[in-house]
């Protein structure tokens, strides 16, 4: 047994140490300037952006929570991932060139010249207490779940299950940090994209095997097994009693997915350290592929353990671990071992970087220090993020109290920032004289109401809230919206707002994001047609006789799309962005 492991632990040691390698080499000397270190030396290009972005959204409760909900029930959970191809499209094609022409480098300075000093201090706070109370915690601690359970950790060293926890979410934290703190993003994105690639070999691989061990040695039969025994698990199309009704994606499913690929900073930072706007389009809209292939890996390994062990493994989340211990050859547990670990560390160091980010550049130095000089600003960042992981440390093992759903909990609990800085964004970016009042009363009336119509109601009155909670998203997204409308009526801005052009980089926009895009969104369609009652759920044969003329139909009205925007479209957008841009500039030196 120690040998397995022993030789588990060598090789898992070796590929990690080759990624530090690596990264150290393409780093070397880059992050001894802010620019260098908190956004790459704007260095990025799409590869390294959209791997970096793959590796920090997805992390192990993705490959436990998905796989977990797959075995569960059915497909309907992929509409947080496959969706979120709208919010892809929207951030690359238009917020993105606002970000890049701003040279923005957080998202609370962006609010900061919209608004004020003090929507900037109160977006920080948001984004603080949701990556120290939630996101940092929940990362360390499924990463943690995750190692325990696949090597029998408390077995191993003779510890209980709870120093198990601790132990382990010690061990990922240092490691994680180490990169976070002293790397700088290129470090990490450069470490993500190294990551990513064993992350898209071993999700592949996964349901590989799985397939030829449920058709008993012919993938091909394993395929069939799960396309016509019980199909039902491959139905995407959610009902009002699943977690994600298919009415959700067209109403806060837009909003979440909006603000998590458009808004989040430790998301937005990645392309906002691109080299030009051409690799940044190209990044993010990579991503969007990499997005499509989430439920083949992390849901399909799920519907194959089901078909393999039953419905009986309790708690579900031991579903994606239990099939990996028995089909995954003992030779790849080390590789296996440390792609998990890299995507922990991925999600775990791009929250660290972020938040010591914001700290250095919304809070220190406009609050406390305007003159401080480069050096300054990165040791404040690593201390501060020392301090992050710190207190992330004692918070995360918490969560072994927490109720059954880590999945759900997390979606949940980031209702309370993700809605209110998703619509103080889209308004400051459409509006010119909704004064920094309007958002400041939003942040503070969504935080209460969204707290008593998940949790409050029902806790402090007794009244339960029959309303799903994605579908909350959408309802006080407008309310909110409005809101701020009416205080921009009643107190709008004596100068209007004008927003200031300073790019630092190129801004010809990549001439196939059209193309690509319509690309990316048949894809996405064709998703669902594929998960569906006409598709693989069809309940008489593996798919019905509407699956294909559907298909064909797509794919006629993408080739069309595509033709036109090669032909006409690219070169519009392109000019549209460089006349939008000419016009930016001009107004930015009037004011200067």
């Amino acid at each position: 047994m120690f040998s397995g492991i022993g030789f588990t632990l060598l090789s898992c040691t070796f590929f990690m140490g080759l990624v530090a390698w690596i990264s150290y080499l393409k780093t070397k000397g880059e992050t001894e300037d802010s620019t260098g270190y908190f956004l790459a030396g704007r260095g990025l290009n799409g590869t390294f952006i959209a791997g970096s972005l793959l590796l920090t959204n997805l992390s192990a409760e993705h490959l436990i929570g998905l796989n977990g909900q797959g075995y569960r029930t059915n497909m309907s959970n992929m509409a947080w991932e496959v969706t979120a191809g709208f919010a892809i499209v929207i951030m690359a094609l238009y917020l993105l060139p606002k970000y890049l022409g701003g040279a923005f480098t957080t998202l609370p300075e962006f609010l900061s010249t919209r608004f004020d000093e003090g929507v900037r201090r109160y977006t920080v706070l948001l984004f603080m207490l949701g990556y120290i109370l939630v996101t940092i915690p929940s990362t360390l601690y499924s990463g943690a779940l995750t190692i325990l359970k696949l090597f029998d950790v408390p077995g191993l060293l003779n510890i209980s299950y709870t120093q198990s926890v601790w132990l382990l979410i010690w061990v990922i934290g240092i490691i994680g940090a180490v990169y976070a703190i002293f790397g700088g993003l290129k470090a990490v994105a450069v470490s993500d994209t190294i990551n990513g690639i064993g992350l898209l070999i071993v999700g592949l691989l996964v349901p590989a095997l799985g397939f030829f061990a449920l058709g008993d040695g012919n993938m091909f039969e394993g395929m069939k097994t799960i396309a016509t025994n019980s199909p039902e698990k491959l139905n995407a199309i959610g009902s009002s009693t699943d977690s994600v009704p298919f009415g959700t994606i067209f109403t806060g499913m837009i909003f979440a997915n909006l603000f998590y690929w458009g808004t989040n900073q430790y998301v937005i930072q990645r392309t906002l350290g691109a080299q030009n706007l051409k690799e940044g389009q190209k990044g993010v809209l990579y991503s969007g592929f990499y997005k499509l292939a989430i439920p083949i890996f992390m849901m399909i390994p799920g519907i194959i353990a089901f078909h393999l062990y039953g419905g009986g493994l309790n708690p579900v989340d031991l579903a994606y671990p239990t099939l990996v211990a028995d089909v995954l050859p003992k030779y790849l547990s080390g590789f296996f071992l440390a792609v998990l670990l890299g995507a922990v560390f991925s999600t775990f160091n791009s929250l660290l970087n972020s938040a010591a980010t914001m700290f250095a550049l919304d809070i220190y130095k406009p609050q406390f220090n305007p003159k401080a000089t480069d050096e300054q600003l990165i040791r404040m960042s690593k201390w501060f993020g020392t301090v992050i992981a710190l207190v992330s440390f004692f918070i995360s093992p918490l969560l072994m109290n927490a109720p059954d759903g880590l999945w759900d909990l997390i979606r949940r609990f980031t209702g309370f920032f993700n809605i209110p800085i998703i619509t103080i964004v889209l308004v400051g970016i459409f509006s010119k004289r909704i004064p920094a009042l309007a958002a400041k009363v939003v942040i503070i009336f969504h935080v209460i109401t969204y707290y008593l119509l998940v949790w409050g109601l029902d806790q402090m009155f007794g009244i339960q809230t029959t309303i799903n909670f994605i579908h909350i998203y959408a309802i006080l997204f407008f309310v909110e919206v409005g809101i701020m409308i009416a205080i921009g009526k009643w107190k709008p801005l004596q100068k209007p707002y004008v927003y200031k052009a300073n790019a630092q980089v190129d801004m010809v926009p990549w001439k196939y994001a059209l193309s690509v895009t319509f690309i990316l969104l048949s894809l996405l369609a064709s998703m669902y047609i594929v998960f569906s009652p006409i598709g693989l759920a069809y309940q008489d044969s593996i798919v019905s006789g509407y699956f294909w003329p559907a298909i064909a139909g797509l794919a006629i009205v993408t080739g069309i799309l595509i033709y036109l925007s090669l032909k006409v479209w690219n070169r519009k957008y392109a000019d549209f962005l460089s006349e939008q841009h000419k016009k930016e500039v001009k107004e930015a030196r009037k004011l200067a």
